[in-house]
């Protein structure tokens, strides 16, 4: 049996004149937590839409644990998982009554999948009864995925699934995601988050429809090792505009409290803060950055049109 759990191979898909999707393709392995990693807008629903066989792709395939989207698309239903975007529950409904109601689309029952869901399911069980509309919005976000689960389902699909949560859910579940993989299911998620590529083993970057690059995330942002640097001084304003005129400089963005320089193979930081001090900045500071998978990210988009 192959090692691929997801095959996307070359799948294209548009809106009328809008190409949501254009050449898409990479791989999932089985028991990977793979991270799809684009701003809004980028096609990650769209290619999700596509996985859950809710569209066809116009050009290429796709295909999950050996079966095609399109062609074997009711056998694929009944082992995939997935949990759209917008919340798609029941909001009329109790916390118990989506749950049984979700199993029961499948022939199961709450008492076959709890095992599973106990985890994420843990803090909804305190109130079964609560109308769904009335959870926050990290409630909302582990009852959709015990839904999804609610099957034992062997690919999960998430489409952003922490948007709009606060910052303790959002470690919560992802957690919850690792636990899941490290007991063999395979994930594909996406997020909006980068700071969230670094929770998966490999991720694959994509912005305007095309993927940029897929590896793990410390492969990807190796490949930026000594092309970054972190630039500082009393009046970032004018720090921002005198490097983009600095020698050795290709990009450079602000990026938190500082603004970080992305450069050439002959930028020299010395000669650099001479520049800006003949430019009225003598307090600059330059020194080497660590990079982020969001540098990579920035560098990546920069030159995709190029």
């Amino acid at each position: 049996m192959s090692d691929t759990a997801i095959n996307v191979s070359g799948v294209s898909y548009s809106y009328g004149d809008i190409k949501a999707l254009d050449k898409v393709s990479f791989a999932v392995r089985s028991g990977e937590l793979f991270g799809l990693i684009g701003p809004d807008g980028a096609g990650k629903s769209t290619l999700y839409r596509i996985l859950a066989t809710l569209a066809g792709p116009m050009d290429g395939s796709a295909s999950i644990l050996g079966l095609d989207v399109v062609g074997e698309s009711r056998r694929l239903r009944s082992i995939i998982g997935y949990m759209p975007e917008k919340f798609s529950l029941y909001p009329d409904m109790s916390v118990m009554e989506n749950l049984r109601f979700f199993a029961s689309l499948y022939g199961s029952d709450v008492d076959e999948c709890y095992s599973l869901i106990e985890p994420v399911f843990r803090q909804l069980a305190r109130f079964p009864d609560r109308m769904a509309g009335a959870l926050s919005g990290g409630m909302k976000q582990k009852l959709a995925l015990s839904c999804a689960l609610a099957h034992r389902p062997s690919v999960l699909l998430l489409d952003e699934p922490t948007t709009g949560v606060d910052a303790v859910s959002r470690s919560e579940f992802w957690e919850v995601l690792r636990a899941l993989r490290d007991g063999g299911m395979t994930i594909l998620v996406s997020t909006s988050y980068m700071d969230e590529a670094s929770m998966c083993d490999r991720v694959a970057m994509i912005d305007n429809g095309r993927v940029l690059a897929a590896d793990t995330p410390e492969a990807l942002v190796a490949c930026m090792d000594g092309s970054l640097y972190e630039a500082r001084s009393g009046d970032m304003y004018r720090l921002l505009a005198a490097l983009r005129s600095t020698p050795g400089v290709a990009d450079c963005y602000t990026f938190g409290a500082s603004i970080h320089l992305a450069v050439t193979d002959d930028f020299d930081s010395e000669a650099a803060k001479r520049h800006l001090a003949a430019a009225g900045i003598p307090d600059a500071d330059i020194v080497p950055a660590k990079a982020t998978i969001e540098d990579l990210f920035i560098k990546l988009t920069s030159h995709a049109g190029q």
